[in-house]
């Protein structure tokens, strides 16, 4: 995996890193009506499916705009006027969640635990006994706040146990970290076209079951972000109801072909495992405490513990670091002072060790003894 010298490599949760080839595909303008661009959405569409085995009975809705447009327009299309939503939060994008629905006007409801724990399935049980009001529950798979992997297959047994539907926010697991909907009862789940995918950033989608949808008309507050509508456009025509993207979508294309070529997600999880062995094994090594035990930790995005000693200044160790080539990412945490990085993206095995090494020099460089807490 190389790169030209200008290019840094991107260790955050996105935009990421991506390849050359990906990069080439935006080289070419698209008639956004055009026989090739309509089979090309098709294409993107069918995969996405078959990604979590939904057959035929999911669709893939893509939207434009960024990962948290998709999220909006799950919530906003599927939670009925008259429904209620409760969230489990334990991070920043759980939260996010619970402002979109009360912006949108659905009445919500959230069950908190700590950015450094995950939700707690058996809360929801309780939750779900005490309130009948309830019609869906939405959660994160890897809440990026911290990098924790929540116990998605809990909640969705517990949800499925009461009779309610599951909304999953997958944004930074899809295509990494298995998820397969004929085990795994869930309504609808939300991605987007970059993180684990290692397309551009521009594009966000929703595989929802085609009953949710065909039962949504009408729920949504808005025109744009309606995927009742755009479904309905798609299967009319197989067409964007708007501008679409093309240039971010011929890269999609291409980014998922790489995807399969890899081997799909199993191929894709496993060298961000390796990629996340190295870099925290290579942090402990000098050092630096990360904020989730190993069981916790998904491998997508670390959470570092911020140095204790006196030299260290990270916005200087960031500037340091981005001169090396190395772009990290700052911390969201209210529970611990922290800074991030990522193991995500068009990287591997010599990438991360060239992080580590170029934060071996940087620490070296500002004096800094240790990167112990």
């Amino acid at each position: 995996m190389t790169f030209p010298p200008k290019d840094p490599f991107l260790l955050t949760p996105g935009p990421l890193t991506t390849s050359a080839t990906v990069k080439q595909a935006m080289l070419r303008d698209w008639g956004s009506r055009d026989g090739a661009f309509i089979e090309l959405n098709a294409r993107i569409r069918n995969r996405l499916v078959e990604m979590i085995g939904g057959g035929g009975e999911f669709a893939a809705v893509p939207l434009q705009g960024s990962g948290t447009f998709a999220v909006e327009a799950m919530i906003g299309t599927l939670v009925p006027r008259t429904g209620k939503l409760l969230v489990l939060v334990n991070g920043a994008y759980g939260h996010r969640m619970v402002r979109i629905a009360e912006v949108i006007g659905r009445a919500v409801t959230m069950i908190e635990t700590a950015e450094d724990l995950p939700v707690s399935p058996e809360a929801l049980d309780r939750a779900l006994a005490e309130d009948p009001a309830v019609t869906h529950v939405a959660v994160v798979q890897c809440e990026t706040t911290s990098g924790i992997l929540n116990p998605l297959q809990r909640v969705a047994e517990v949800t499925a146990r009461h009779g309610r539907a599951l909304l999953v926010d997958a944004m930074s697991a899809f295509g990494a970290l298995p998820l397969d909907a004929r085990e795994t009862p869930l309504q609808a789940v939300a991605a987007s076209s970059n993180k684990c995918l290692e397309g551009v950033p521009g594009t966000g989608f929703v595989l929802v079951r085609r009953t949710a949808l065909e039962a949504a008309r009408g729920n949504a507050h808005s025109l744009t972000l309606d995927l009742h509508d755009q479904w309905r456009g798609f299967e009319a025509n197989a067409q964007w109801r708007f501008t679409p993207p093309t240039h971010v979508l011929a890269a999609f294309d291409q980014a998922l072909s790489e995807h399969a070529a890899e081997g799909g997600v199993a191929g894709r999880g496993a060298r961000y495992r390796e990629n996340c062995r190295i870099l925290v094994e290579g942090l402990r090594a000098m050092g630096f405490e990360t904020l989730l035990p190993d069981a916790l930790q998904a491998p997508v995005i670390v959470t570092v513990r911020m140095p204790a000693d006196p030299a260290f200044d990270f916005p200087h160790f960031y500037e340091r670091m981005r001169k090396r080539g190395y772009v990290l990412y700052p911390g969201k945490l209210t529970v611990a002072d922290s800074f991030r990085i990522g193991c995500i993206g068009r990287l591997g095995a010599a990438e991360m060790r060239g992080a580590l090494e170029a934060i071996r020099n940087t620490l070296a460089e500002m004096g800094v003894a240790s990167g112990r807490p």
